[in-house]
């Protein structure tokens, strides 16, 4: 008699456990959400009182950069690593296909570089932007475009 009881407290406890555990699961989910939407600046609900995660004064280090730790900064860590490749690569095809002057650095035109580089990316003048801005290239202008400034000079300065 006493194990029928047990046994009964058992199976009628166990629906009940279930959709406690059901309850909790979702109960925990909905908190999780709320918490991650105050931190979401794309939030249109008002009742979630949307606040900004990090600094909102350019004096601050952290304004205008992912939280850290997230999927943004772990994307633009990787971006930053492949543009960096680019640059050493672009880099690499200057120096083979570009002639060394007195001074001792390579130069090359635009319409040659462009030619050769294209087949291999077609940001070339992004990376060329970027390569410049890192001190290993010079070029004469703000933008090459293409036809235009077939006849501009690139340096390679390392």
């Amino acid at each position: 008699m006493e194990k029928n009881k047990k046994l009964f407290a058992q199976t009628t406890r166990t629906p009940f456990n279930a959709v406690d555990d059901l309850r909790k699961n979702w109960q925990s989910w909905a908190e999780d959400h709320i918490d991650y939407q105050k931190k979401n600046p794309f939030s249109n609900d008002d009742r979630l009182l949307s606040k900004p995660v990090h600094a909102c004064c350019k004096g601050d280090p952290t304004y205008g950069r992912p939280p850290e730790g997230s999927k943004t900064e772990q994307r633009g860590k990787d971006a930053h690593t492949h543009v960096g490749k680019e640059v050493e690569e672009l880099c690499m095809i200057i120096r083979s296909i570009g002639e060394k002057g007195k001074d001792g650095n390579v130069r090359v035109n635009f319409q040659r570089l462009f030619e050769t580089y294209v087949t291999i990316s077609n940001k070339v003048v992004g990376i060329l932007l970027r390569a410049r801005k890192h001190g290993l290239v010079q070029f004469e202008g703000e933008m090459l475009w293409q036809g235009k400034d077939d006849n501009v000079i690139i340096t390679l300065l390392e």
